[in-house]
């Protein structure tokens, strides 16, 4: 049950004024045409897409209760305390902890890092992590919270009965019953601006609003934007307005980096110059992640903290192995999970689906649920139910489908459940499986109504293969970074023909010689061997990248999706 692909160009803008602004600009007008397809539309506002600048960054003051957040730590200088920043186990919580580390360390104090054991004490703040976190060790004077905290009110209390004070730097949605009683709850969503940033982002806030309060000439906050481009994109958050800014530039530093750990990394996952956002998300993120989602991401945060090249490079390499191991885990767990989903009836899976299964892990569901999102176009949660029926499972969706409501639906089914609209997290006794399944996909029927279980092909503009020439990349370089919120622009040609057979590429990938108006192009099929291609000639929809080779450049073709010619 796969739904039919609907194929829509976006709206194009007037050509008059799509080709005044290219000319003001220099750039190829379709650049311009797809910038104003995204709501840049005046000069202003198409030079901060095209340029983003850091001079261009908000005050970081401006976010809520960051001048408490910047008190206390200054507080903490002052008086050499100790302290322990708590994080989370994926690449936004270790690149936030690194970056505060380094922070901390050059105003002179020696913070402890603390990650909680995925398996054993669960996401965030919780009372086993925080009780192994304080035992047989210096009891810290100030525990600063990364990328979790913002709702865990009674472990804010377990703190301060002990006189020990808490700050929290969060990205996390706050819960209607409030949040943490602390000295700090530094989180754009308790206000309307910023509301896009991950916790990365907000430690650069953090540090930002720091240096400007105390300034501290040797530690340059431009040279660790390569860790808040590493956890923005990783954490799939929108890349718009500061984010953009963040990872345009972050992607420059990690080019260049200077950590050992991430030059390492790069090696072993073969990132090569200039690195884009999709290296980060399909190459270093990944294998920042795979430690976290077995056990702990002590070795991942380990990595982008060390000084030690040979240390670097053998934790480059567990952390490939750990990436391999995960892969092999995640094969295991969506095999079975296909396998339910054969079985489930038409209502169970119209509108949301739901599996689980008893030692499916649970650092790989997330990932699963992805997947089944991209083949069936359905909100789903995948469940991993440990001996004692216990589950723990992830959530993905589709736009404009809210999991977190869906969630609050089911609330009396679940021990707990959160997180975003489009990804989210949820405990559950495994005898509630069957109600929770059945009231899910109710739910996600009930309120899809705008036919957002219908799968969009979203065309930003067509062109013909002469319109492919190379000085095109030029311009289509200032587009970039692509990722959440600034996909990476899907072209449409027409009337396409296949003049010869492709060329199967490890039994799975297809290398095509295409023609169109006379003509020729090379493209790819990536996993297109197993389709049933309609005959030709086609439509084809398909993205375009620079393509170095032995000091040679060209522009490739990947294929994205392909129909009967109309």
């Amino acid at each position: 049950m796969s739904a039919e692909m609907k194929w829509m160009m976006q709206e194009r803008p007037d050509d008059a004024e799509v080709r005044a602004l290219a000319s003001d600009f220099g750039v190829d007008p379709m650049v311009v045409g797809i910038a104003m397809q995204r709501g840049f539309r005046d000069r202003e506002s198409l030079a901060s897409f095209f340029h983003p600048r850091l001079k261009d960054l908000g005050d970081p003051f401006e976010l809520p209760n960051m001048a408490a957040a910047i008190d206390r730590i200054e507080v903490a200088i002052d008086r050499r305390e100790t302290l322990v920043l708590y994080g989370d186990y994926d690449v936004d919580g270790v690149s936030s902890l690194a970056l505060l580390k380094a922070l901390l360390e050059a105003y002179g104090l020696q913070p402890r890092t603390f990650l909680p054991q995925r398996l054993e004490e669960g996401y965030g703040l919780s009372r086993d992590g925080i009780e192994r976190c304080l035992g047989g060790e210096m009891r810290p004077d100030l525990v600063i919270a990364a990328d979790c905290g913002t709702n865990s009110r009674a472990e804010a209390d377990l703190l301060r009965s002990q006189g020990i004070d808490l700050i929290i730097i969060d990205h996390h949605e706050p819960s209607e019953g409030g949040v943490a009683d602390c000295v700090a709850v530094v989180n754009p969503k308790l206000c309307d601006r910023w509301h896009y940033l991950c916790t990365g982002g907000l430690i650069f806030k953090v540090a930002h609003a720091l240096l400007k309060r105390r300034p501290c000439p040797e530690f340059d906050l431009r040279q660790h934007l390569d860790l808040v481009a590493l956890a923005t994109v990783a954490d799939i958050v929108p890349l718009v307005d500061e984010n953009r800014i963040f990872v345009r530039r972050g992607l420059v530093e990690i080019d260049r980096t200077a950590k050992p750990g991430l030059a390492e990394l790069k090696a072993v996952a073969g990132v090569s110059s200039p690195v884009g956002s999709h290296d980060i998300g399909f190459k270093l993120g990944p294998r920042l992640n795979a430690s976290g989602r077995l056990d702990t991401a002590e070795a991942s945060l380990e990595l982008l903290v060390t000084r030690d090249r040979n240390r670097a490079r053998q934790l480059a390499a567990e952390l490939d192995r750990s990436n391999r191991e995960r892969q092999m885990l995640e094969l295991a767990t969506r095999e079975e999970a296909e396998a339910q989903i054969q079985t489930l009836r038409a209502e169970e899976m119209e509108a949301g689906i739901v599996v689980g299964g008893r030692g499916w892990h649970t650092g790989v569901v997330g990932i699963v649920a992805s997947r089944i999102v991209k083949q069936f176009h359905r909100p789903a949660i995948v469940i991993g139910f440990d001996e004692s029926g216990m589950g723990k499972g992830s959530g993905r969706s589709v736009p404009g489908l809210s999991l977190v409501d869906a969630i609050g639906a089911c609330q009396d089914l679940l021990v707990g459940g959160g997180g975003h609209e489009m990804a989210a997290g949820l405990n559950i006794r495994e005898e509630h499986f069957a109600a929770f399944r059945a009231r899910f996909a109710s739910h996600m029927a009930a309120v899809a109504t705008n036919g957002e279980l219908q799968p969009r092909l979203m065309i930003d503009h067509e062109l013909s293969f002469a319109d492919l020439e190379l000085e095109l990349l030029d311009s289509y370089e200032l587009l970039r970074p692509f990722g959440n919120g600034n996909p990476q622009p899907v072209f449409m040609t027409r009337g396409v023909q296949v003049p010869v057979a492709p060329r199967v590429l490890k039994e799975k990938h297809l290398k095509f010689r295409l023609t169109q108006g006379g003509t020729a192009r090379d493209a790819m099929y990536f996993s297109g061997a197993g389709l049933d291609l309609p005959r030709a000639p086609w439509d084809i929809a398909y993205t375009i990248e620079r393509n170095e080779f032995r000091g040679s450049a060209s522009l490739t073709i990947s294929i994205q999706a392909v129909r009967s010619a109309r």
